[in-house]
């Protein structure tokens, strides 16, 4: 099991920054994928930025060079910083650790962060 804890949603004016934190219960060493994902009102979730166990990480086009996701080891928590923010950044936030075993894949969640961006 891993259980997820996020925080730093909020409301924040359009071109505004925030950054996300999610705090993990395992160690990000062995958790394979750590990923970002938000869901807008009547809209499917959908991937926002990852980051690997070895540090690379990718972000959706509409969020590239605004939105960086970076992880710090040591405190097992992944952050989402959120420059420039627009109206359509307003969605709730899900942090996801994606786990490959000899069983399979598991997905966790957490409970998600609302983020509000006001024009």
């Amino acid at each position: 099991q891993v259980q997820l804890v996020e925080s730093g949603g909020g409301l924040v004016q359009a071109g505004g920054s925030l950054r996300l934190s999610c705090a993990s219960s395992r160690s990000l060493f062995n958790i394979d994928v750590m990923g970002w994902y938000r869901q807008a009102p009547g809209k499917q979730r959908e991937l926002v930025a990852g980051i690997d166990r070895g540090g690379s990480a990718n972000h959706a086009d509409s969020v590239k060079g605004r939105f960086t996701v970076s992880r710090d080891n040591a405190k097992n928590t992944v952050y989402l910083q959120m420059n420039s923010l627009k109206s359509e950044d307003t969605a709730v936030y899900y942090c996801n650790a994606h786990v490959i075993g000899v069983m399979g894949v598991r997905d966790y969640w957490g409970q998600g962060t609302q983020v509000t961006v006001s024009s």
